[in-house]
């Protein structure tokens, strides 16, 4: 009977663990896979909230049995089984909660703009499934661009004009445009009007935010890219150029 009652909850630890690693890849409906590294960071930090949560949930569980243990001269069948339900039930809230919190529109622009980029990764994320197809890859390009356009702002002063317009630009623009669209009711979206459906202006103009968002990227790249050019000039004056004549006599 004791080597029975060992197997059961045995079973329901085992079960436990295996429902807290579904969850953690992201449950049985996944979500759509991240569009940028910034999106992506922020669903890993949740993650690791929830495995934190539930690891320190399954220790006090312990721990209340230990001390049930040693004043109760044991815990018997039932206790094992109490222990064996609750880390069930830990493994199922931190297994879905806290969920990753999808910023509302009016959050996008807080922080400085290396933070707007992340935020407004994972706000596109939220806003894909209602874009039409073309629109929807869009996004997915426009979500790689935020990831290097991330990359340039780091450490970039938030006064910088290529910042402000990042701002105005990820920050503003862009998810004004995604909400112009959804407002929209589904059957007009196919509808022309001004020449183009709105399905066809929500992708063109998307197109056109990339385009800038490429641009502004470049502009913040420029400075390194100078940099380099003025530190291989020097290189080549001081050590000499590998590929020149002179260099291969010496």
């Amino acid at each position: 009977m004791a080597g029975d009652s060992t197997r059961e909850s045995d079973r329901i630890l085992g079960d436990a663990r295996r429902s807290l690693t579904v969850q953690r890849d992201g449950g049985t409906h996944r979500p759509a896979r991240s569009i940028g590294r910034g999106s992506a960071k922020l669903k890993r930090d949740n993650i690791v909230k929830r495995i934190t949560y539930f690891v320190g949930a399954v220790f006090a569980i312990m721990v209340t049995a230990s001390v049930a243990g040693i004043i109760l001269n044991g815990i018997g069948f039932t206790g094992v089984m109490a222990i064996a339900l609750a880390v069930v039930v830990a493994a199922w809230v931190f297994g879905n909660f806290p969920k990753v919190k999808v910023p509302q529109r009016a959050e996008l622009n807080r922080g400085d703009a290396k933070q707007l980029v992340g935020r407004t990764e994972l706000w596109l994320e939220a806003q894909r499934p209602a874009l039409p197809a073309p629109a929807a890859d869009m996004v997915g390009k426009i979500g790689v661009q935020l990831d290097a356009l991330g990359l340039q702002l780091d450490g970039v002063d938030q006064n910088h004009p290529a910042a402000r317009e990042v701002r105005t630009l990820v920050g503003e623009t862009l998810p004004q445009m995604v909400d112009s669209y959804r407002k929209i009711p589904a059957h007009l979206r196919t509808e022309k009007r001004a020449g183009a459906t709105p399905d066809e202006q929500i992708t063109r103009s998307l197109g056109k935010i990339s385009e800038e968002i490429d641009h502004v990227t470049r502009q913040l790249a420029d400075g390194a890219l100078d940099d380099l050019a003025v530190r291989t000039r020097y290189l080549d004056y001081k050590y000499g150029d590998p590929d020149s004549p002179e260099s291969e006599r010496t």
